[in-house]
């Protein structure tokens, strides 16, 4: 492991240092600031000459300013003549921006990816993309984790009986699968249907959720209105305690207030993006993915398999 070298930009620090305390190697020495103009300034303080080097930075909020970041630390460290160069994205942003939806936008996600290749980088960690092709947007190797197993083990030590898992919307449907495979659980969906272009939307629940536990399951939440929305119609269908597990914690504009006001008793997501103070409050509960992706990168390390982590 002496040759294996971890750097982390300023994103989410504290996850990097919990992935260093996993697999008991010291964090890389860098600085990563600004100049006076506002401009990123990125130094490698160490030598990493022939070294397996692992950048961890979330294109979060603010996610240019991160994302530069990360594309400058790529160029340092690839100019350096390390072995390897991996970008470890927990939170891969512009996702969403996947396919042209309407004429003339782009497609936001391939350019970071063409970005992201061009600065140096050898190989791509991130986990549950917002959309699974992005993977084919890489000619480098992407490794797609999934953070289901952290979910499980947690709502697990509840004993949850009677559980249903649901998507909040229909194209959740294939994760929402994998995570009642895995709680061994009932199926239901959301499906969202607005009746005019100024009547709100109806639900329509997909499944049988009367007098069940639920967990709500999605990759991101962001202002939290389909999620409000989707607990909202499931408790007047009879749903019991309704839980979320969402990977990203967004959260932006109203979703605290939504969350708050909302008929989900508590909300689970993961470390991929720090919450700040503001993001903060009694429904919410934050596990740690840094077990999983230190798993991984030691896998990479040692060259073993890590298929058993897309499972």
């Amino acid at each position: 492991m002496d040759k294996l070298t971890i750097f982390t930009g300023n994103a989410n620090p504290s996850l990097t240092e919990a992935i260093c305390e996993n697999l008991e190697v010291p964090m890389g020495d860098s600085t990563v600031n600004r100049f006076r103009d506002g401009e990123t300034r990125v130094n490698i303080n160490q030598n990493v000459r022939g070294k397996d080097v692992f950048v961890v930075q979330s294109t979060c909020n603010p996610a240019n300013e991160n994302f530069m970041e990360l594309l400058i630390m790529l160029d340092a460290l690839k100019r350096s003549s390390p072995r390897r160069l991996t970008a470890v994205l927990p939170y891969f942003g512009y996702a969403r921006q996947d396919r042209k939806d309407q004429p003339r936008v782009p497609i936001t996600a391939k350019l970071v990816a063409n970005l992201l290749t061009r600065a140096g980088a050898d190989r791509i960690i991130t986990i549950d993309l917002h959309a699974g092709q992005i993977q084919g947007f890489f000619d480098i190797p992407l490794d797609h984790l999934y953070a289901v197993s952290v979910f499980v083990d947690y709502f697990n030590q509840k004993e949850l009986d009677d559980l249903v898992i649901v998507s909040p919307d229909v194209g959740g449907i294939k994760m929402a699968r994998a995570y009642a495979k895995r709680f061994n659980a009932g199926l239901a969906i959301v499906d969202k249907r607005r009746i005019s272009d100024v009547d709100a939307e109806v639900m329509h629940i997909m499944g049988d959720v009367n007098k069940k536990n639920v967990i709500l399951v999605d990759d991101i939440v962001a202002t939290a209105g389909s999620l409000s929305e989707a607990a909202g119609a499931l408790k007047k269908n009879g749903a019991k305690d309704i839980y979320a597990a969402i990977t990203h914690p967004v959260l932006c504009g109203p979703a605290i207030e939504r969350l708050k006001a909302s008929e989900i008793k508590e909300l689970v997501v993961t470390d991929t993006i720090p919450l700040d103070k503001n993001n903060e409050f009694d429904k919410i509960t934050q596990l740690s993915v840094a077990p999983l992706l230190g798993e991984a990168i030691r896998r990479i390390h040692n060259e073993e398999s890590i298929s058993a982590l897309f499972e």
